[in-house]
């Protein structure tokens, strides 16, 4: 796989297992996030994947959230590598609370990282893009299609690229770019580990039953469904039958989540 291949968010978690899975297939690859310490550690596990003498690595610092910040490091990486064949919209954040807890900073900050992120890293790289074709995954996640009890500000940045993605499959599919979005479910990385510190108990509840997957199994899920250039990449068995009952029985799906959330409720006395 000769391909150059841009991961947003790719010193940790899921973008981290998504750029050392393409580099295992013999990617180039870039990966870009704020941590410059991260950055460097993931790096040195990417040269690990190496299948190539020529293979070709590298980071770049940004804040998806500063398109400033985007346009600069984009263009950096596109000097090194070249234009991307595979731009991964990974970059994200959640923090997930009940919903008159959440600032309009937290907000505003969710928003700005989960949607627009994925709105000026796009927007930066299309216009090369579309000179010999490509690919965009943008991550949403499973509260991209269904709303989850506690995630209210993460859901509505997650349903926004889910719009996102689909009306861009629509437009670039003439300039020979495919567009797709990536829902995971619960999946262990260090951001679920940060969530689960301040998670309502009602959300707990909720994910309790849920399988956690591995990342790595979730970018192979990925590259699975790219390759039958799916619209909508569901990562996981769990995931898919979630996915399935959102849509074809939706009050059913909304009865065992309120029965969850009423026996919480009901146990703590509200």
């Amino acid at each position: 796989m000769n391909k150059v291949v841009f991961v947003t968010g790719g010193s940790k978690g899921i973008g981290r297992a998504i750029a050392e899975e393409f580099a295992s297939r013999g990617a180039d690859v870039a990966i870009f996030a704020r941590g410059q310490v991260d950055l460097e550690a993931a790096l040195t596990h990417l040269r690990d994947e190496k299948t190539r003498d020529d293979q070709k690595f590298a980071a770049f610092r940004m804040d998806v959230s500063d398109p400033g910040s985007v346009d600069a490091s984009m263009a950096d990486a596109i000097n090194e590598l070249g234009v991307p064949d595979v731009l991964v919209n990974n970059a994200g954040l959640a923090r997930p609370r009940y919903f008159e807890d959440i600032t309009i900073e937290q907000f505003d900050r969710t928003i700005r990282t989960n949607l627009c992120g994925v709105w000026y890293a796009t927007a930066s790289v299309v216009p090369r893009m579309k000179e010999r074709g490509g690919y965009i995954v943008n991550v949403s996640s499973l509260a991209g299609f269904m709303g989850v009890f506690g995630y209210s500000d993460y859901a509505a940045s997650k349903f926004g690229v889910m719009g996102l993605s689909l009306s861009l499959r629509s437009e670039l599919k003439s300039s020979g770019i495919t567009v797709s979005a990536l829902c995971p479910p619960d999946t262990d990385t260090p951001g679920f580990e940060e969530e689960n510190k301040e998670k309502p108990e009602e959300t707990k509840a909720l994910s309790e039953n849920a399988k956690v997957m591995d990342a790595r199994d979730v970018a192979r899920a990925l590259l699975k469904g790219m390759r039958k250039k799916k619209p909508v990449i569901i990562a996981g068995f769990d995931g898919r039958m979630i996915y399935l009952a959102n849509r074809l029985v939706p009050r059913l799906v909304e009865f065992v989540m309120d029965t969850t959330i009423r026996k919480v409720q009901k146990k703590r006395g509200g």
